[in-house]
């Protein structure tokens, strides 16, 4: 017990005299303490703001696939044609979509059309839709800005988007045509009233999709019970994984089940991507304030050589001026640490109901975020940012922590 003690009690008069040093120069210690401050805050601020840019290119992608994962006929993705539908789901696909995992799902009917009003005509995606389900599945019921969704599957309205109903110049209660083809390659059309208006996150989205009863279109197609896809979302679309392959499996080899990021490997290498960049941003901002903190901590023990000096030739072991001088730098850091994820926290926070980038919407909708950036501050973010601050940090110290250590206890006495 003697021993441990006394092995104990040098450790604490370290930590007494490592405090102590840190503010011997209480202007330099500041200064340090701004620089790491500042970066640290600067790290996680731009990861939070990246985070919310990808998530949301992510997000809008998932939503206008739309689903986490879809399951469609084989040949369905390379020809979206009419005559590459499949059945509802059976019974053995139907228990597999009850696992707690999944959140929701749909049938739908995706194909090629063309809708017409009075004035002009443009090509489109017609969706065939459930509407309960598909509200379920993601449909925003505050995007439609005049009139209203659909009630039913057999609902005879259409919802089109703002910047539709701008290019075709109708409007709410107007009659507009869709023309499309039926399993015979024959042109079917219909006449439809504009019963709702959508005002999409990303405007460009507003031109692509019009909105019917799954009911109608299958009726308007001569598909019986026929659909183009089944869309399945989860909690996450991070950890797809968790229930997908129970979904493949269930819906058999007849079919194609895909999750999002191989549906669309643009937003899976952009998941991939964000994650490379938050390691290389930290690294960079951290090589920067690194020389700093070598700097600082070499001053200091060039001002205490003879200090050193006569601790050593007190009995005071090289090993433990190392400790010392490492010490030294874990407080430094540890306090600009505190500091930077403080004021990161205090900043992002007040964000979180959006940023408004509407000046740069345009160019920001070809990569395919919204107007609206909505900060992303998450935890294992900041944790990475943390460790990697103390990790490099210590290790950046060691130089000068070596340095004091290999003094000669004699030279050292003997500089002024």
């Amino acid at each position: 017990m003697t021993a441990v003690k006394q092995n104990l009690i040098p450790f604490k008069v370290i930590l007494i005299l490592a405090w102590r040093n840190l503010w011997r120069n209480n202007r330099r210690t500041l200064i340090m303490l701004s620089a790491i401050t500042i970066g640290v805050w600067a790290m996680i601020f731009m990861i939070a703001l990246m985070r919310g840019m990808v998530d949301d290119m992510l997000l809008n992608g998932i939503r206008h696939l739309p689903g986490e994962v879809q399951i469609h006929h084989p040949d369905y993705r390379d020809d979206p044609s009419i005559n590459n539908s499949i059945t509802t789901p059976g019974e053995k696909l139907l228990k597999a979509l009850q696992i707690p995992e999944v959140k929701a799902w749909t049938n739908r009917i995706r194909v090629p059309a063309v809708i017409s009003s009075e004035r002009d005509s443009r090509g489109v995606t017609l969706l065939g839709v459930e509407p309960i389900s598909e509200v379920q599945l993601g449909f925003d019921l505050d995007s439609i800005i005049e009139g209203r969704f659909l009630k039913h599957s057999h609902d005879s309205g259409i919802i089109i988007g703002a910047k539709m109903a701008e290019r075709l110049e109708t409007h709410l209660g107007k009659r507009i045509v869709i023309m499309s083809q039926d399993p015979e390659n024959n042109i079917v059309d219909r006449g439809f009233r504009i019963v709702g208006i959508y005002k999409a996150r990303m405007a460009s989205l507003e031109e692509v999709y019009v909105y019917a009863g799954l009911g109608t279109v299958q009726k308007l197609l001569e598909l019986g019970d026929k659909v183009s896809e089944i869309a399945i979302t989860g909690e996450d679309y991070r950890h797809v994984e968790d229930w997908f392959l129970v979904i493949k499996e269930a819906a058999g080899k007849n079919l194609q089940t895909l999750p999002w990021y191989e549906i669309d490997t643009y937003l899976s290498t952009m998941l991939v991507t964000m994650d490379g960049f938050v390691l290389i941003w930290i690294i960079v901002i951290f090589l920067a304030l690194s020389f700093g903190l070598v700097n600082t901590l070499m001053m200091a023990v060039f001002e205490r050589i003879r200090e050193i000096g006569l601790m050593q030739a007190l009995g005071m072991r090289p090993g433990l001026i190392l400790y010392q001088i490492l010490i030294e730098s874990f407080f430094l850091l540890f306090i600009g640490l505190l500091l930077g994820n403080v004021f990161a926290i205090g900043t992002i926070i007040p964000l979180q109901d959006g940023v408004d980038i509407s000046a740069v919407a345009e160019g920001m909708e070809m990569m395919g975020v919204s107007s609206i950036l909505y900060p992303a501050l998450k935890l294992n973010d900041m944790l990475l940012v943390n460790a990697i601050v103390i990790v490099l940090g210590l290790l950046a110290s060691v130089l000068p922590a070596w340095h004091a250590a290999s003094f000669d206890p004699v030279e050292a006495l003997g500089k002024e």
